[in-house]
């Protein structure tokens, strides 16, 4: 981090991991520890290999602003990673209200007098990171060639694992379908026919009521209507069978 009288700017290396047919980027941090308002432009040597967003602007006082420095992409990677590229970063002292638009490059003239700061960074370019090797260090050895194939594909196995069980599932309900239409038949004609049941009780009881009922108004004797429901009970069971 550099500690200077208007921004603070980290870092002060732009370290850039160089892939193929991929732009890559990295952040500049523009802190303002001043009570008043700071106006910035960046600035390099190589305008067409970086695009940075924004360029210019202006930080509010105890605030900071966030720089993006991407580097286009490369269409292959250079023998020789040392990078003389370089960025310059320039800041001024501007009135409160001042906004990007007001922002011109007569601003950050030396010559005219302004008080300019100025923050030089360095550019390195890195190799791009090698991704970690899916069988350990030293345990190559007494593995044979069907383990090591399992291990290094193990994400394969594991989601065919997951696939297989569903695809089981599935053809499950096929092959039993018929037997399931059975059970579903005889479980319906079995609730039809205790629903009816059900019905013809409801009639018996609905006999045995009134009749109770006749012989407290003084009608047909309690032994009748007793009679009248066993008689009943007994037809229903002979037309159930």
């Amino acid at each position: 981090m550099a500690n200077r009288e208007l921004l603070e700017i980290e870092p002060l290396e732009l370290k850039f991991h160089l892939e193929l047919k991929k732009s890559v980027s990295c952040s500049l941090q523009l802190s303002n520890k001043t009570q008043g308002y700071v106006a910035f432009k960046v600035k390099t040597t190589n305008p067409k290999k970086y695009c940075v967003r924004p360029n210019t602007g202006v930080v509010a006082p105890l605030s900071t602003c966030t720089v993006i420095v991407t580097m286009q992409t490369l269409k292959e990677i250079p023998a020789d990673l040392n990078c003389r590229d370089k960025f310059l970063v320039q800041s001024i002292v501007v009135n409160a209200g001042l906004t990007v638009k007001d922002i011109t490059a007569e601003m950050f003239n030396k010559e005219s007098g302004n008080a300019v700061e100025d923050c030089r960074l360095k550019v390195l370019h890195l190799s791009a990171p090698q991704p970690p090797s899916p069988v350990p260090e030293g345990s190559e050895e007494g593995l044979s060639p069907r383990n090591s194939l399992s291990e290094s594909n193990g994400s394969s196995a594991a989601s065919d694992f997951l696939t297989t069980p569903r695809i089981l599932k599935d053809k499950e309900p096929r092959e039993k379908s018929s037997d399931e239409m059975s059970i579903i038949s005889n479980l319906a004609s079995a609730k039809n026919r205790a629903e009816q049941e059900n019905i013809e009780l409801r009639k018996e009881l609905e006999l045995l009521r009134r009749a109770v009922t006749s012989k407290q108004s003084g009608g047909f004797s309690f032994l009748f209507a007793l009679i009248i429901c066993f008689m009943g009970i007994l037809v229903g069971y002979i037309l159930r069978k």
